[in-house]
This record gives C-alpha cells, structure tokens and sequence, in this order.
C-alpha cells in the first residue's frame, strides 16, 4: 500500500524524520487480500448488499449472504423514514429474542415511536396530541417503572408535548434530530448481528481507534514522527478528525460512512 494513505506530506517532507517514517510506514504492507476482507467486512457490517455483492465479484472473494443484509437494510430504511412499528415488526420477524432480551432496546424504540407521534402530531397548532398520549400510557408508561433511565427519558419525551419546536431547550431539542434515529439504528443493527453471531462492528472502526489511540501514545511520549498524519478516509489530518471517523455520524446530521451511491446502496438519511 502506498505509504500517501498513511501520511500526509507537509513542509517538512524533506527532513530525516519524514524520510524515517515513510520508510517505517512502506515496511507495513498489508497483503490485498487482507484487505479485501477488511472491505467486505465494512460493507456487510454496515449493510451494503449491492455493493458486497459486486464488490465480492470482483475481488474474487466468497459471497456473502445478501439476503440477511437486506433484512437488516429494511429495517434501517423504516428505522430513518420515522415508521418505528414497521421496523419493530421486521425485527420480531427477523428473530423475536432480539428484543424479548434486550429490555432497553425495546423501551427505545418505542420512545422513538412516541417521538414521531409527537413530530406528526404538533406539525400544526391545533393538531391532536391524542394518538401521543395514548401510546405513551399503554406502551411506554407500563415499562417506565422497571428503569429509573426509562423513566426519565419518558418525561423528557412527553415534555415535547409542552414547549415549541422552534423554541426547545438544548436536553429537548436532541429528541427531535436525526441524529436520534441514526443512534437507535445502530444498536439495532449490533443486536442483530450479536444475534446471528456476527461482529457487531465493522472491523474498519477498530483500526481507526486502534490508530487514534497509537498516534496520541506516541505523541504524548514525544516519539520522531511527522506533524500531521491522514488515516487515507477523506481530509482528515489530525488524531481529533481520526477519532471522528472512528465514532461514526457528526454531530450536524451526516454521515462519516461511505456514501454507496450505486447499485441501490443509497443511505436514506444521507441521499
């Protein structure tokens, strides 16, 4: 692997310290099909059938199981568009121990159906807050007692009831981003993959932690490396934007993914 997905040249790339370094980095080459598997395995974790598929053919590496990844693509697509009982109904489909054991899980989902409630109830000034409330009593507030946590995320919810949209205080507003839906996603996603004894994360995000967490040890114990170092995942140069794409979504709504924009493979929340 050339050693320009590894570093980043500065002003400085003419100093024994780059000269150094580039001669560690090309050292390490990671054999192709090391990192094929390391390719599939984002976009298996991550759900990109299509692109797993031609992505199998061509590196000539064994197919995958297209169809668990749409199970999993059609749940994050009624999980983005705000239809929460469609995807608890997929879920239940997919494997109904999935949320008979996760308590928590489950009392997420049902409040992220409480909050579509109260996002399509309160489009207008007058509109009907009825559906909200009836859901919350019968499926919310029967599982609010068992967990200090559900009760509270329960009045936080019911709270949006209260005040404007356009006017929410910084512990409301959060509720209603997109953001909300992304997070529940994904750990529904990690629990279905749990459930089918896979990984519940794509290998990718280990290595971009792995290397956060080497470039911080070496610069705090003051080692001979270059100024700025790019992980080769866009133009990231530093160990902050590293650790960013190791989280995954930034804070205004995108995402750090790749976005598949062919063969079908479009993010609903991105596209």
């Amino acid at each position: 692997m050339a050693s320009a997905n590894y570093v980043s040249p500065t002003s400085s790339t003419a100093t024994p310290t780059w000269r150094h370094f580039e001669r560690k980095v090309d050292e390490v080459k990671p054999s192709k099909t090391d990192m094929n598997h390391l390719v599939m395995d984002y976009l298996v974790t991550n759900g990109y059938p299509a692109a797993a598929q031609k992505f199998a053919l061509e590196a000539n590496i064994q197919p995958v199981n297209i169809a668990s990844i749409r199970e999993r693509v059609e749940i994050r697509n009624a999980i983005y568009s705000g239809n929460i009982q469609a995807a608890i109904e997929k879920i239940n489909e997919l494997n109904p121990e999935i949320l008979d054991e996760n308590p928590s899980l489950h009392f997420s989902l049902l409040r992220l159906q409480l909050v579509e409630l109260i996002r399509s109830c309160t489009l207008t000034p007058d509109g009907d807050i009825s559906p909200a409330l009836e859901f919350a009593t019968s499926q919310l507030a029967p599982r609010a007692p068992t967990n200090p946590q559900f009760l509270e995320d329960l009045e936080r919810t019911l709270a949006l009831l209260i005040f404007p949209r356009e006017n929410l205080t910084p512990s409301l507003a959060p509720l209603l981003h997109s953001d909300l839906r992304r997070d529940i996603y994904a750990k529904v996603n990690a629990a279905i993959l749990q459930s089918q004894g896979a990984r519940t994360e794509a290998l990718l995000c280990d290595f971009a932690r792995l290397y956060a967490w080497a470039e911080q040890q070496a610069r705090e114990a003051k080692k001979d490396i270059p100024d700025k170092l790019d992980l080769g995942l866009g133009d990231s140069n530093s160990t902050s934007n590293t650790s960013q794409h190791a989280r995954g979504p930034s804070q205004n709504g995108t995402s750090n993914d790749t976005v598949m924009t062919n063969n079908g493979d479009i993010d609903p929340m991105i596209s």
